[in-house]
């Protein structure tokens, strides 16, 4: 195999690494699409169980203290 041989299939693979590089970032972006839409929902999550907790009379407590109160080992 010659030096233009070894040149060309370099090149080929650095073609097909760009193309592959390409379709991951697609990926990435609409996984982080889904997890930015993810986040969104939990924040509207908590802030209606903090209200509903209000209206119940509930003591609100931190997520460690709650952990303690159940018995979770760290």
């Amino acid at each position: 195999m010659g030096i233009a041989d070894k040149m060309w299939d370099a090149l080929a693979t650095v073609i097909r690494m760009n193309d592959k590089i390409e379709g991951m970032s697609k990926t990435i972006a609409a996984q982080q699409t889904k997890i930015e839409d993810l986040t969104g929902r939990l924040i509207h999550l908590e802030a209606t169980l903090q209200v509903l907790m209000q209206l119940s009379g509930a003591k609100l407590t931190s997520p460690k203290s709650a952990t303690k109160q159940i018995g979770h080992k760290d």
